[in-house]
């Protein structure tokens, strides 16, 4: 929810592949557990070309990979956190391994962060792989306490800015199943809030009907994935898209009736040696009695969250990485949105636009992981990021 927190992905590959984003292989495998360094530092070092590299620490010794959290976000101020995030390989058979698959790792840790308007919250979540990659599981739980901004779009009265909290927990639950051999996955997956949401001012209830404010939702949905990415973490060709929809209802725990759905591609390109082209289309979209929270949010490095909501959003993007250094990147970014439904059309809804720049670092051969940092800009924001693994998600 807040920009400038760090964001790490774990979904996996269905091939198994890793990224060929930099000229050093990262399908190295990884030094023999047996192997001894002459001190503690070479934890941290890749043999192959001496220079910083945590593959060894996070694959073989199980050390985490501390991940700072910086906030810079408008709507809840200047603030930051920590996470801790651990890799594990997944068990996988022989016949798996004959064949030349090459599953992705297990991914699990858990987050804290504060900001100075008394926002916070912490939690901890992970990605897991099952049968040879045949199964999947993904999930998160934590607690909140946010305050955050809501724009009124001017239906009666001028546009304002309302104050409003968020106090209470939430739960994201998320098991896949791959299709035959293919790179299609179906899932099962169940979404729970149980969230107080209160105004700044009560003088604003006007803005709002009563069910606007319910506290609990949650939703069970289906959804379709085709993954054919090199690498899940940093990837530099193949495709991810995917299709989601997810109803609410009392039925499944839910004060409100409503459905949220959500169509998204990432296209992959390699343009020569050291230049990769990522592209990015993402529909959002809400119907039904669906708390204003909840309502679908241009989401875009640069924008500040909440900003733009309604009942539909959709956005494109493009980012172009150059490695121009073994392990060193630099990419420049820059997308489009708009959001509209309520009461104004897809036509005559205004167009919103961000961009940014950043650097990355392979910070993982072995895992084809890079990390860095990015700092985008948009209509009077601007927010900086860590990163770690793609910024898409």
């Amino acid at each position: 929810m807040l920009l400038g927190t760090a964001h790490l992905h774990a979904q996996a590959a269905p091939d198994g592949k890793q990224a060929a984003s930099t000229p050093l292989s990262p399908e190295r495998v990884p030094a023999s557990p047996d192997e001894k360094p002459t001190s503690w530092w070479n934890n941290f070092r890749d043999p192959e070309d001496g220079a910083l590299d945590m593959s060894r620490w996070l694959l073989q010794h199980k050390g985490a990979l501390l991940v700072p959290i910086i906030i810079t976000e408008p709507a809840v101020g200047n603030g930051g956190g920590l996470a801790a995030v651990f890799f594990q390989a997944p068990k996988q058979s022989e016949a798996s391994k004959e064949s030349g698959l090459r599953i992705p790792p297990n991914i699990y840790g858990a987050a804290a962060f504060k900001t100075e308007n008394g926002t916070w919250g912490y939690g901890l979540g992970g990605s897991f792989h099952f049968k040879d990659d045949r199964w999947r599981y993904a999930g998160a739980v934590g607690k909140i306490n946010v305050n955050l901004d809501y724009y009124t779009q001017g239906l009666r009265l001028a546009p304002r800015k309302i104050g409003y909290n968020l106090d209470g927990i939430f739960s994201y639950q998320k098991v896949s199943r791959r299709l035959g051999n293919s790179d299609l996955f179906l899932s099962v997956r169940w979404i729970y809030m149980d969230l107080d949401s209160r105004l700044n001012l009560s003088s604003n209830d006007q803005y709002f009907q009563p069910r606007d404010f319910a506290h609990r939702a949650s939703g069970l949905g289906l959804g379709l994935d085709y993954d054919s990415r090199d690498n899940t973490l940093t990837p530099s060709k193949g495709w991810l898209w995917r299709l989601e929809a997810t109803p609410y209802s009392p039925a499944f725990g839910s004060d409100n009736t409503f459905q949220s759905y959500r169509a998204h591609a990432y296209g992959y390109f390699p343009l020569g040696r050291d230049w990769v082209l990522g592209t990015r289309a993402d529909y959002r979209s809400a119907r039904g009695d669906v708390p204003f929270y909840q309502q679908p949010s241009i989401d875009l490095r640069g924008i500040a969250y909440g900003r733009y909501q309604d009942q539909n959003v959709g956005v494109l993007e493009a980012e172009l990485r150059w490695n121009f250094r073994p392990r060193w990147a630099l990419l420049g970014f820059g997308g489009a949105g708009k959001a509209w439904g309520r009461t104004l059309d897809f036509g005559d809804a205004s167009t919103h636009t961000a961009e940014g720049v950043g650097f990355r670092y392979l910070i993982s051969r072995t895992l084809g992981l890079y990390a860095g940092l990015d700092w985008a800009w948009s209509e009077g924001d601007h927010a900086y990021y860590i990163q770690v693994g793609s910024a898409w998600r």
